[in-house]
């Protein structure tokens, strides 16, 4: 038993909400691409038993007030996520409701079509829900700017291509990459800014019997681009669809847009087109994530991650003549230097 996870049971111990219960052991619940993790405990007391999560986040490395923040601010859109019931923000712990441990992707991997179509319903109606009633919320979150656009797309350069890959750019293909940067950073900016949970997925969306579904992870949200969460979602970097799948739920998201007043249907074109290079953004910055985590933090899982992450880039280079430079790239160097690497496991 290490200092900090008596430093835990201590505090635990401390929390009039558990007082007169009998607590179990904190067992690990998860943990995240960042320094949080998650433990589980089940308290018996007079009013029946109960599960908990305790959010451990080293002060050092992890702030918990974005996070008690956006919880409150969820909630009162009437959105499922996990409640803040203690908090300890000397030393970094949060006591929080447990949504329970079943992921959108633990049962996206086997369901059958209509349960599929209704699990990515319910997320699309629930982001709905975010973007039109957060709008005076999302007035006092951080932009999503420009200098943040290209700190995550440098996660590409410096970590995917510079640290795992080796991979250098010459001049004219570091003029190449600029320009596709700043594209990018234009589409996003032309969009309506709204609410923005920043890594909606299926990794953080839980499935519950009611109010489905669960929301974590929405501690980094942000003021930013209408289609983020969106592709985020339905070109997701852990679990891929067929084509007109994916365009038909896009489609069912546009139209409720539309239902309320924040698109038009003759905006269908430029909404696919907006999406599409969002989705781009989002990929360069997840692959050089995956990479970083590989480096720095030692989750070599992440790396299984990539080969889908660049076949989005690699689809979507190819619609988009100004997203040519980008795959030409991809193709000519990334992807055969991962194959190698592969190989070489």
């Amino acid at each position: 038993m290490n200092e900090r996870f008596q430093m835990m049971l201590d505090w635990l111990q401390s929390l009039s909400i558990l007082k007169d219960c009998e607590v179990t052991n904190p067992v690990s619940a998860s943990s995240d691409a960042s320094f949080r993790r998650y433990f589980r405990i089940e308290a018996k007391g007079a009013s029946g038993q109960n599960s908990y999560i305790i959010m451990d986040a080293p002060v050092e490395h992890e702030d918990c007030r974005p996070f008690i923040a956006v919880s409150e601010q969820l909630v009162s859109m009437g959105l499922t996520v996990p409640e803040v019931l203690a908090q300890n923000l000397t030393q970094g712990f949060l006591l929080l409701t447990d949504l329970g441990s079943t992921t959108y992707l633990s049962v996206l991997e086997q369901a059958e079509e209509s349960t599929v179509d209704r699990l990515y319903g319910d997320a699309l109606e629930a982001l709905v829900r975010l973007q039109t009633k957060g709008n005076d919320a999302a007035q006092n979150l951080p932009a999503y700017n420009k200098s943040l656009f290209t700190t995550e797309m440098s996660l590409f350069s410096d970590w995917l291509l510079s640290t795992h890959l080796e991979i250098g750019l010459n001049k004219l293909e570091n003029q190449a990459w600029q320009s596709v940067q700043n594209t990018l950073i234009k589409s996003a900016l032309k969009q309506p800014q709204v609410y923005v949970h920043r890594d909606y997925h299926s990794r953080n969306l839980m499935v519950l019997d009611e109010a489905n579904p669960g929301i974590l992870d929405f501690q980094d949200a942000v003021k930013g681009p209408l289609t983020y969460d969106a592709v985020s979602m339905l070109r997701d970097c852990y679990i891929a669809w067929p084509e007109e799948q994916v365009v038909e739920w896009q489609r069912n998201y546009f139209l409720q847009l539309c239902q309320q007043n924040m698109m038009h249907r003759d905006e269908w074109e430029s909404f696919q087109k907006s999406m599409d290079l969002m989705g781009v953004q989002r990929h360069l910055k997840a692959s050089g994530i995956f990479a970083r985590l590989f480096h720095r933090d030692g989750k070599e899982g992440y790396l299984d991650d990539i080969p889908l992450t660049l076949d989005y880039l690699v689809k979507v280079g190819a619609k988009y003549s100004e997203m040519t430079s980008l795959l030409d790239l991809v193709e000519a160097k990334v992807l055969p230097k991962i194959s190698t690497i592969n190989q070489a496991k």
